[in-house]
């Protein structure tokens, strides 16, 4: 599971992955704008290859069980299980902004940051 935002190693929410093996420190295909979405949380939207940027993250080897219990239930209206492209051209499962959301989302493009952790640092 590729995860990008305060679910990382060092973040808030890091005790959802339950010590699940760190597979690799990663970013995605250069497919993706990055969103802080309401200012809270960070939504990747694949608007195709080349036209958005490369995303930094963390691979994290996740059993179903943990990804079906104890990660998706923590993970905001605004977003939903996709399948993300990785820099090497890998697939893997990810939180993508939802195709259709009736919720209140406001958003801010942060994609030339590269990541949430960019992102953060830069609001301290």
């Amino acid at each position: 599971m590729f995860l990008n935002g305060t679910a990382m190693a060092g973040g808030a929410m890091h005790h959802l992955v339950g010590g699940a093996p760190l597979v690799a420190a990663t970013r995605t295909a250069a497919r993706y704008r990055f969103h802080a979405v309401e200012d809270s949380y960070p939504g990747l939207e694949d608007v195709g290859p080349g036209a958005g940027g490369h995303v930094a993250g963390e691979v994290y080897d996740l059993t179903w069980e943990r990804l079906r219990d104890v990660l998706l239930p923590a993970e905001p209206d605004g977003l939903e299980l996709g399948i993300v492209e990785l820099e090497d051209g890998s697939p893997s499962l990810a939180m993508v902004v939802r195709r259709i959301y009736a919720g209140p989302a406001t958003s801010t493009d942060i994609t030339a940051l590269g990541g949430w952790r960019a992102y953060q640092e830069g609001r301290g």
